[in-house]
C-alpha cells in the first residue's frame, strides 16, 4: 500500500513539473527567436553593408575604366591633330575608338560645329553636354589626361607636332647610317645604347645605363658627325625669323638657335643681355654630336679660364632668358599652326547618355531602406514564432511520455507528425517504448519458465529423497539413476542459461582454429548414432558425389559441435519413427560463406510459429510434455553460438513435411590467413 502511495505521488510532481513552463530566455522557443532575430539583423546589415561596398567599388571601377578610356581616346586624337593639318580624314580613327571604348565620341569646332559624331546615323543622337570632355589641341596639351604620355615640353606643344621639322626619307637613312657607327664605337667600349626615332624623324642615341663616362660617349658620338640635316636647317631659320620678330617688338636683339631650341648668349649685345644658352627642352629633336662636342669643350676651356659659370650668367641675364623663351615658344606655335588641326571640342558619353546616373541616398531612400529592413524583421519573427511552436508542442509531448515511462506507468503512443526530424524522434520515441513493453513481458515470462523448469527437476529430486526417508522407496540401482536424471536435466538448464547469459554480457569465450566442416558433422552424427536408432529415425551425413569438399571455417570446435548437436537432436526428437535425418555442407553461391544444414521429415513447423523459433523459452508444444521437448533454451543457443562465430542461423519448415535448419558460417579466404593461436581466447561482444 505504502509503495503504491509513493508512486502515485511521484506520478503527481512529475504532472506538475510537465505543466510548468520554463521561462522564455531558457526554453528552446526563445533561443530560437533570439537566434532568428539575431542572424536576420545580420543578414539585413551584411547585405546592405555588401550591397554599399559592391556598389562604390563597381563605381570606382567604372570611373578607372572611364578615365582610363578617355585619356586613351585623347591621347589618340591629339596624336591624329599633331601630324594631320584638318580633321578631314579622322572618321576612321574615331569610330575604331568609339566601337573599342562602347561609347559615344563626338568631335565640334570651338563654336560647337559638328565635325564627326560615332553615333550619326544608328539611332537619335542625345544632346550634347555643357561642358565638354577636353579640348584636342596639340599646340596646348592637357597634361592631366596624357600623364603617362611622351612628355611634353613648358610651351605645352605635343611633341609629335614637328611640322616642317618632318624629314624627307633619304636624310633619315643617312642620319641613322651616321648613328649606328655612334653605337658601334659605344659598343666597342662597353657601353649599351640603342638608337630610336623622334617624331620628326631624326634618330638620337638611348644610353641604357645612365651611370657611363660623358668622355667617352662624347667621344664615339663624334665619330658619326651627324650634322643639321637641310630640311632641319631651314626650318630652325624660320623659327629664328619669327622669334626675332617677337625679340625686335620687346626691343632685345635677335637670337640664335640650335637644334633642341636652345639659344646662344653670346650672340646678343653686351650688358645685361649677355650670357649663355637657357634651353628650352623639346627632348625629342636632341641636339647634333658637334654641338655637343663645342658646348663641353667650351664649358672646359671656361672653367679652365676662370670664366663665370652658366649659373652666374643666368643670374646676371635672366629677364633676357624669360624673353628669348616666351618668344621661341610663341613663334613654335606660330610656325606649327599651318601644320596641326585647328583645336577641337572632344565630347565622350555612353552610348545615348547624356550623364552617368549617381548614388542618391536620400531621406526618402533612407526611409524606404528602414521599411524594407523592418518588414524583413518582422517576417522573421513571425515566422521563427510559428516555426517554434510547431517545434516544442511534440517534446512536450515526449517528455511527458518520457517522464510517465520513468515512474513505471503505461505510456500511450507520442503522436507522429509529418516525415521530419521531430516526425522521426517520435516515431523511434513510439518503438522504443514498444520494445520495452515487449522485453518487459519477455522478461517476466522468462521469470516463469525458469521458475518452472528449475521446480520440475528440484520436485522430482525431493519427492525421491523423502520417499527414501520415509521408507517409502528402496535407495537401489534404479532410485539413484533416477536422481541422477533428474540432476542432470538440471544441470543442463543451469549450463544453457549461464551460456546465455555469456553471450548476452559479451563474455563468451570462443577458442578459434581452423575447423573441417565435413569432420566435424561425422562427429556429431556418430555421437547421435544411437539415440536416433533407439527412435527409429535414419540418420545420415550426405555429400555430394563429385564435388570438393568445403573450405575450413575460424571456429571454436567446441561451440560448434554444441550447435550442430542442439540442431541435431532436436530434429531426431521431433521426426516419427521411420523418418530420416540428413546432415549436409555446402559453400553458399557468393563463395564467402560455408553452410551446415540440418534436415528432417518430421511434423514440421506452423507459419505462425516459425518466428518464434529461436526465442527463449519457446516450444511448440504448449503443455511443455519433457517427452515432446526440452528446456526451450537450446535453439536460442544455437542463435547466439552462430552470431559469436559471426553468421546467422535460420529455418524453413513446411507443417507435416519437415524442416531445414541451416547455419551459415564465413569461409576462410586462404590457408595463410591470420588467425588466434590455439592458446589465445577471443571475447564475442553482443
Amino acid at each position: 500500500m505504502r509503495r503504491r502511495d509513493e508512486r502515485a505521488g511521484r506520478a503527481g510532481q512529475a504532472g506538475s513539473t510537465g505543466r510548468t513552463r520554463l521561462p522564455l530566455r531558457r526554453s528552446l522557443l526563445g533561443r530560437l527567436l533570439t537566434v532568428s532575430a539575431l542572424v536576420a539583423s545580420c543578414s539585413v546589415a551584411a547585405t546592405a553593408w555588401l550591397a554599399v561596398q559592391t556598389t562604390s567599388v563597381a563605381i570606382r571601377q567604372e570611373q578607372g575604366r572611364n578615365l582610363s578610356a578617355d585619356a586613351r581616346i585623347y591621347d589618340t586624337l591629339l596624336g591624329y591633330a599633331a601630324g594631320h593639318p584638318d580633321w578631314a580624314g579622322v572618321s576612321g580613327t574615331v569610330r575604331e575608338l568609339a566601337r573599342e571604348s562602347g561609347r559615344r565620341i563626338v568631335l565640334t569646332t570651338e563654336d560647337r560645329q559638328p565635325l564627326l559624331d560615332s553615333a550619326a546615323g544608328s539611332s537619335p543622337a542625345a544632346e550634347l553636354p555643357t561642358q565638354a570632355s577636353a579640348v584636342v589641341d596639340p599646340l596646348s596639351v592637357d597634361t592631366v589626361l596624357v600623364p603617362d604620355a611622351v612628355p611634353v615640353g613648358t610651351d605645352r606643344v605635343d611633341p609629335r607636332a614637328v611640322g616642317p621639322f618632318l624629314l624627307p626619307a633619304k636624310e633619315r637613312t643617312v642620319l641613322r647610317r651616321a648613328y649606328a657607327r655612334s653605337t658601334e664605337c659605344l659598343a666597342g667600349m662597353g657601353i649599351a645604347a640603342d638608337v630610336v626615332d623622334s617624331p620628326s624623324g631624326r634618330p638620337w642615341v638611348r644610353f641604357v645605363s645612365d651611370g657611363a663616362d660623358r668622355d667617352r660617349e662624347l667621344k664615339c658620338l663624334s665619330v658619326g658627325g651627324a650634322a643639321t640635316t637641310a630640311t632641319e636647317e631651314k626650318a630652325l631659320r624660320a623659327l629664328e625669323q619669327l622669334a626675332d620678330a617677337c625679340l625686335k617688338r620687346q626691343g632685345r636683339t635677335g637670337v640664335k638657335l640650335n637644334l633642341d631650341l636652345s639659344w646662344d648668349r653670346g650672340y646678343g649685345q653686351e650688358g645685361a643681355d649677355v650670357g649663355s644658352s637657357a634651353p628650352v627642352p623639346v627632348p625629342e629633336t636632341g641636339i647634333t654630336e658637334a654641338e655637343a662636342i663645342e658646348r663641353r669643350m667650351a664649358e672646359k676651356k671656361a672653367a679652365a679660364a676662370g670664366v663665370p659659370t652658366d649659373g652666374a650668367a643666368q643670374a646676371r641675364g635672366s629677364g633676357y632668358d624669360r624673353a628669348v623663351a616666351a618668344c621661341v615658344g610663341s613663334a613654335r606655335r606660330e610656325q606649327l599652326t599651318a601644320y596641326v588641326a585647328a583645336p577641337a571640342l572632344l565630347f565622350i558619353d555612353g552610348p545615348g547618355a547624356v550623364s552617368v546616373p549617381g548614388f542618391d541616398l536620400s531621406p526618402a531612400n533612407t526611409a524606404r531602406i528602414a521599411g524594407v529592413t523592418a518588414l524583413v524583421l518582422a517576417l522573421t519573427v513571425g515566422a521563427s514564432v510559428i516555426a517554434g511552436t510547431r517545434l516544442v508542442r511534440p517534446l512536450h509531448a515526449l517528455t511527458g511520455a518520457a517522464q510517465r515511462m520513468r515512474d513505471g506507468l503505461d505510456s500511450a503512443p507520442v503522436p507522429v507528425g509529418p516525415d521530419n526530424e521531430i516526425g522521426r524522434l517520435a516515431l523511434a520515441f513510439n518503438d522504443m517504448a514498444a520494445h520495452r513493453t515487449r522485453l518487459e513481458e519477455q522478461r517476466k515470462v522468462m521469470v516463469s519458465d525458469v521458475a518452472h523448469e528449475l521446480r520440475t527437476p528440484l520436485s522430482n529430486i525431493r519427492g525421491w529423497l523423502e520417499a527414501a526417508h520415509d521408507g517409502l522407496a528402496e535407495p537401489d540401482p534404479a532410485f539413484v539413476s533416477s536422481l541422477l536424471d533428474e540432476a542432470i536435466q538440471l544441470q543442463h538448464l543451469i549450463n544453457d542459461l549461464q551460456d546465455l547469459g555469456a553471450a548476452d554480457a559479451g563474455a563468451l569465450r570462443l577458442h578459434l582454429e581452423p575447423v573441417s566442416v565435413d569432420d566435424l558433422l561425422g562427429q556429431v552424427a556418430a555421437a547421435h548414432q544411437g539415440p536416433a536408432e533407439t527412435a527409429g529415425v535414419t540418420l545420415e551425413v550426405a555429400t555430394a558425389p563429385g564435388s570438393p569438399p568445403p573450405p575450413p571455417v575460424e571456429a571454436d570446435p567446441v561451440r560448434l559441435r554444441q550447435a550442430v548437436s542442439n540442431l541435431l537432436s532436436n530434429a531426431v526428437r521431433h521426426t516419427p519413427p521411420g523418418g530420416r535425418v540428413t546432415l549436409r555442407s555446402y559453400v553458399t553461391e557468393g563463395g564467402d560463406e560455408v553452410a551446415v544444414e540440418v534436415s528432417d521429415t518430421g511434423s514440421g513447423i506452423p507459419a505462425g510459429d516459425v518466428p518464434h523459433v529461436f526465442d527463449r523459452f519457446w516450444r511448440a508444444e504448449k503443455s511443455r510434455n519433457r517427452s515432446t521437448g526440452g528446456s526451450g533454451l537450446g535453439l536460442a543457443i544455437v542463435l547466439k553460438l552462430a552470431e559469436a562465430h559471426g553468421g546467422t542461423a535460420s529455418v524453413t519448415s513446411t507443417e507435416g513435411q519437415g524442416s531445414v535448419f541451416t547455419l551459415r558460417l564465413p569461409a576462410t579466404t586462404g590457408g595463410d590467413a591470420e588467425r588466434p593461436r590455439d592458446d589465445e581466447e577471443t571475447a564475442v561482444r553482443p
